[in-house]
């Protein structure tokens, strides 16, 4: 022991001297593995002369910090290519993410197995094909994260994904896998699938993903899929017969014909049942009784509720507040039940006008303190053409947000409804004028915000009773739950999310373009439906295509009236709308450019009329 306290100065004065040349050595590995890659010039700042990290700063482009050492690489979008030199990166022992997303590496999947520390693989968006080794993943006890999507992956899942026991989200989709899907036993939060080559029943342990999940595989069934047929073979044939069989094909027809008319008649028992519990029906239901949980997750929310109360924003009147109580006792009509929030009519006797209330269970990106200084930072806004939040309730895995019901619905139901009459032209665009406003004023109020909206698509533009629009779902993104965000928020449709995986200030803008497009043709954008950006089938996509055909007056909704002598401005918007959707975001304008543009409209077509009237006294 005295050997130790006597030279304790030596580990002082020598630990800094130790940290170096751990940090060399770190420094000499990745300089060796940059030049193991082709067309590395994005990182040129990776010098000798320099450190890679100084405490949990990154000295280095694309290198992640922590307590001095390398803890992970994010080399993405820099158009690497080449070998993924594996035995390079083994030397850094303290390498637990690696993301070399979106570049061009091709060729058979590097051994990530070498890697058994990692916690992050994402390797989406290059040219990587073949079959992955069943085995790939075995080992690597430690990984959460696997994104293999859109590359060239061809074979059957790897099994080897099954067993890592800490696995939250696997992303797979737009390859060329095969085969089915295998059982995943872990807890996925996020588990996607589409747009490859798999057939089969979906396991029960994935069922409760959305459907999107697994769409673009043609030969998949069961939950939330269709159902997998008794006779569905793998390949997709309805009737199979060999003279084997002892049942002949025209007995199998009648037996399924008898099957499809009790399915029949099961249907129409349940739709009778449905029409007398209906939300809708003359006995309505309270907040409190929706069916929009099971029962147990019912029993549990409505009792934190009643030990709750509801914090309102201070711009509200003190003579318009109500207790939480009253909001549960009350009638509740179901306006809509999605994946990213269930939304309901509320009527009190003792209040005139009714309230939206808004169920999400997918706000839980942080804790109370965070959740109420962002609730009354957005109560804080004050701007014509958004509607103000009222009111909210916090609970742990549900979050209910109170606004005022506005009678005149949305701009989608004017739009896509059966029952409500069309826009005319000057509506859609005093609307657009509107829309556009209200973002600018939250791009003006939100600056530290990467999507000051996030959400923005016509269901979320209400109308007032004079057809004045106003903004709502808007600022909620930094509350979502970062890992199934993308599920839920139009800007994750985007083409910069689908290409390159993220999003940036100009991806409202996009969602702005779609939005014009959509008001202009009446056409719904599809896209909203896919898990995916597609250029191919997008709304823009076909706008521009019918541009080029010289077929421009097919592109304008046929119901929209007074279109007569609004030729220009309806194409000046339109061009606007092309311009906002540009898949490149170097050529996608500023938002303040848009609403220059949009404002300018009106201007043109007085203009315009003017001339008019003067040839009209004239003549």
């Amino acid at each position: 022991m005295m050997m130790y306290s006597k030279n304790w100065w030596v580990l002082v004065v020598m630990f800094p001297f130790l940290s170096l040349a751990l940090g060399d050595a770190d420094s000499e590995k990745l300089l060796e593995f940059r030049e193991s890659l082709a067309n590395h010039s994005s990182l040129s700042n990776w010098n000798a002369s320099t450190s890679p990290c100084q405490g949990n700063k990154a000295n280095w482009m694309g290198v992640i910090c922590d307590e001095g050492k390398v803890w992970g690489l994010q080399l993405e979008n820099m158009g690497l290519q080449g070998h993924v030199n594996v035995e390079i990166l083994t030397a850094l022992p303290t390498l637990r993410t690696l993301s070399l997303m979106n570049n061009h590496f091709e060729g058979a999947m590097f051994n990530v197995r070498k890697l058994s520390a990692l916690k992050a693989l994402y390797l989406s968006g290059n040219r990587f094909t073949g079959d992955i080794p069943d085995d790939a993943f075995k080992g690597m006890r430690s990984l959460k994260k696997v994104l293999l999507a859109n590359n060239g992956f061809t074979g059957k899942i790897p099994s080897s994904l099954t067993t890592l026991p800490n696995l939250l989200m696997l992303r797979l989709e737009g390859n060329q896998f095969s085969g089915g899907i295998p059982d995943f036993k872990q807890n996925l939060k996020v588990a996607s699938f589409a747009n490859n080559r798999l057939e089969g029943p979906i396991p029960a342990s994935l069922n409760h993903m959305g459907a999107t999940m697994f769409s673009g595989n043609k030969n998949l069934c069961g939950k939330p899929l269709q159902a997998c047929g008794p006779m569905r073979s793998p390949k997709n044939h309805i009737f199979t017969y060999t003279p084997e069989e002892k049942t002949p094909p025209i007995l199998n027809l009648v037996l399924i014909l008898i099957s499809v008319l009790l399915l029949l008649l099961l249907l129409i028992i349940s739709t009778l049942v449905l029409m007398f519990v209906s939300p809708r029906n003359k006995n309505p239901q309270t907040l409190q009784g929706t069916n929009v949980v099971d029962s147990r997750e019912k029993k549990v929310a409505v009792k934190s509720l009643e030990h709750g109360k509801l914090t309102f924003l201070k711009h509200v009147d003190t003579s318009q507040r109500f207790g939480l109580q009253d909001l549960l006792r009350a009638s509740a009509e179901v306006l809509g039940s999605g994946n990213f929030a269930a939304s309901y009519k509320v009527v009190m006797v003792m209040y005139d006008e009714p309230v939206v209330v808004k169920r999400h269970k997918q706000m839980n990106n942080g804790g109370k303190e965070d959740f109420d200084e962002h609730m009354r930072r957005l109560g804080r806004l004050n701007h014509q053409n958004l509607l103000p939040l009222a009111a909210y309730h916090y609970m742990t895995d549900e979050k209910l947000l109170v606004s005022k019901y506005m009678e005149n619905g949305s701009l989608a139901t004017h739009l896509h409804g059966k029952d409500k009459p069309r826009l005319e032209w000057g509506i859609r665009l005093q609307i657009i004028k509107g829309v556009a406003r209200g973002l600018s004023y939250l791009y003006k109020e939100l600056p530290t915000l990467v999507l000051p909206h996030g959400n923005l698509k016509s269901s979320n533009v209400l109308l007032d009773d004079t057809f004045k629009p106003l903004l709502c779902d808007y600022g909620l993104t930094p509350m979502m739950n970062q890992e199934q965000v993308h599920m839920f928020m139009a800007a994750y449709k985007s083409p910069e999310y689908a290409l390159k995986g993220r999003i940036s200030k100009k991806t409202d803008v996009w969602c702005l373009g779609i939005l014009i497009l959509e008001l202009i043709t009446g056409k719904f954008p599809e896209n909203y439906l896919q898990p995916n950006y597609d250029s191919e089938t997008s709304l823009p996509s076909w706008v521009s295509e019918m541009v080029k055909e010289k077929r421009s007056n097919q592109v304008f909704d046929h119901e929209m009236m007074g279109t007569k002598d609004n030729k220009i401005g309806m194409m000046n918007l339109l061009k606007i709308g092309l311009s906002c959707c540009e898949e490149d975001l170097s050529a996608r304008p500023e938002l303040k450019q848009v609403v220059q543009e949009i404002e300018q409209l009106d201007d043109v077509q007085e203009i315009f009329s003017a001339i008019r009237e003067v040839n009209l006294e004239m003549s």
